[in-house]
């Protein structure tokens, strides 16, 4: 025991925070800070911008996708699914020596403190929200947790990219104004697909291992062929969205700079042709995660821009 206890102090002394940043997976957290932005843009049209709520809403998603993360970090390797090989984890608990009870701590104080801010969003606009919050909390303890994780079904593409896409730019746009509205709420479309992308790229990279574990997502159920060409199809329709709500007038004709972040999908997608081992195809899922990032924040340049013009 003594030595075990040396060893953890050794690899904490010798790595530090890096550690401990690691396990939140930071590349990961533009899908939960982008849709703040979006949301809280798409309200700013609508009336003046409360600046506590903004910063609460933005700290309680990173916070919930953060524990999500590592919730994710915790059961898969409770289940048997990472080691120290693995590809694309945080990978503290497999190769830095952090106790799994330690993540699984960490994640549930992450929760608490989300729950605590969201106490405070929802005195300053409406209770609702907190049902939608304990829904979307659930949701991401489940995601990996529980004896059926949504994960590992053909699901995960869809429940990600909906609680991260439209119901976190909804809730960032409704505590703004109090009121949502359908064009609203099709203007998060775009957005839900390029996290359900994310997801997507994730299940390509990681299918062989997946499928040898039991899991049944939608890459194992249609193959890595056909998923790759889901995955074209994904970006293929978030972009023709895009250009739609720009033509029929709900998005600025500004909104068109974000089909610079085109280059960076097909780049996702000639990424995965090809490649058959998970080390190889972490480009192209790296670029993938870049394309929501960039087209989140050229989205938000394009109202910045069209603010600006309209003083």
């Amino acid at each position: 025991m003594q030595t075990g206890h040396r060893v953890q102090e050794s690899i904490e002394s010798k790595k530090g925070w890096n550690v401990w940043w690691r396990m939140l997976r930071p590349h990961t957290l533009t899908a939960s800070f982008v849709p703040v932005f979006a949301g809280t843009l798409l309200a700013s049209f609508d009336g003046s911008i409360h600046f506590g709520l903004f910063s609460a809403m933005l700290l309680a998603s990173i916070l919930i996708q953060a524990a999500t993360n590592m919730f994710n970090e915790y059961y898969d390797y409770i289940r048997g699914l990472d080691h120290e090989e693995s590809v694309g984890i945080g990978g503290t608990i497999v190769r830095d020596g952090i106790k799994p009870q330690t993540v699984l701590s960490l994640a549930l104080i992450f929760f608490l403190i989300a729950t605590l801010i969201g106490v405070y969003i929802c005195m300053m606009s409406s209770w609702w929200i907190a049902v939608i919050g304990v829904i979307s909390m659930a949701c991401g303890y489940f995601y990996t947790g529980g004896p059926y994780p949504i994960a590992y079904t053909p699901f995960g593409e869809f429940v990600s990219g909906f609680f991260m896409g439209t119901i976190i730019i909804g809730i960032s746009y409704y505590i703004q104004t109090l009121s949502i509205n359908g064009s609203t709420l099709l203007i998060t479309i775009p957005f839900a697909i390029f996290i359900a992308a994310i997801m997507l790229s994730n299940n390509i990279r990681d299918l062989d291992g997946d499928r040898e574990n039991g899991r049944k997502t939608l890459a194992i159920l249609v193959g890595k062929q056909k998923a790759v060409g889901i995955l074209a199809l994904f970006f293929t329709a978030a972009y023709l969205l895009t250009v739609a709500f720009v033509v029929i007038g709900m998005l600025p004709w500004w909104t068109l700079i974000t089909l610079w972040s085109v280059k960076k999908a097909i780049t996702a997608v000639k990424g995965f042709i090809g490649k058959t081992k998970p080390i190889e195809m972490l480009p192209a899922m790296k670029a993938t995660a870049q394309t929501n990032t960039v087209y989140g924040l050229l989205f938000s340049v394009s109202l910045i821009l069209q603010h600006i013009l309209t003083i």
